[in-house]
């Protein structure tokens, strides 16, 4: 019985453990997605309000991306692909700078929206996928139901939703943006709480080690995931219900 006493008070401060250490591991990742996207928000507004800066990029009349532009929008997409390549390489602090160098790049990749949205719009889509944002990241964290098989579903959604946008660039249907958009919000929204769970389960699986350069990069990665999240739900309402200049 003593033994049981022992054994069972042991357990549940190792428990106590966990939980504390998982709730710095999530305020870390929330902490430093919120950093890349005000990052993000700042470059984006400094050179989409600036003409002249916002022409070095795509044609003051038409808005279309010149060479240099056609590079900035696909870089992002090709530093995702390099980041998770070059993850288990980089140490946490080389990790951290990467994700922050990822934010500024995508502040330029978007920078057009402020040319062609009105601020208000923007203001309001942002709080709108701020708090669906909030919902869906809490219920991915609190719910008791195995998301995981989610996953290889979406995953194939957001391939389809590159080669569907990739193929409407020449095609430039309103039709096809549409539904990319509405597609696209419900892929970003699901994977929000598949992506919010995964961190929570992964902390836990690998507390016992408490690696901490595992934690350092696996906080990175999940504010980068948690990132694209909310930045894809935020551009697709966007197009949805963004009032244009």
């Amino acid at each position: 019985m003593e033994y049981e006493a022992i054994r069972g008070g042991t357990a549940g401060v190792r428990t106590a453990q966990i939980d504390e250490g998982l709730r710095a591991h999530m305020n870390k990742v929330y902490g430093t997605m919120s950093v890349g996207m005000l990052l993000t928000a700042l470059v984006a507004w400094a050179v989409g309000s600036s003409p002249e800066l916002l022409s070095i990029f795509r044609d003051p009349e038409t808005l279309r991306p010149n060479i240099l532009g056609w590079v900035i929008m696909f870089a992002p997409l090709i530093m995702v692909f390099a980041f998770g390549a070059m993850i288990n390489r980089l140490s946490a602090a080389g990790a951290q700078l990467f994700f922050y160098t990822f934010a500024a790049v995508m502040g330029l990749s978007i920078s057009w929206i402020f040319a062609v949205f009105t601020g208000l719009s923007i203001a309001q889509v942002f709080l709108i996928t701020a708090i669906a944002f909030a919902g869906l990241s809490l219920w991915g964290y609190t719910t008791k139901k195995d998301i995981s098989g989610w996953g290889a579903f979406l995953i194939m959604g957001v391939i389809g939703l590159i080669v569907a946008m990739i193929v409407n660039i020449f095609l430039a249907s309103p039709a096809i943006m549409f539904a990319i958009s509405v597609i696209g919000v419900l892929i970003f929204a699901g994977l929000t709480a598949y992506d919010t769970q995964r961190i929570k389960t992964d902390y836990i699986q690998h507390a016992a080690a408490m690696d901490q350069e595992w934690l350092g990069k696996s906080a990175i990665m999940g504010a980068l995931n948690l990132y694209l999240d909310f930045i894809n739900m935020f551009m697709f309402l966007l197009q949805l219900f963004g009032n244009r200049e």
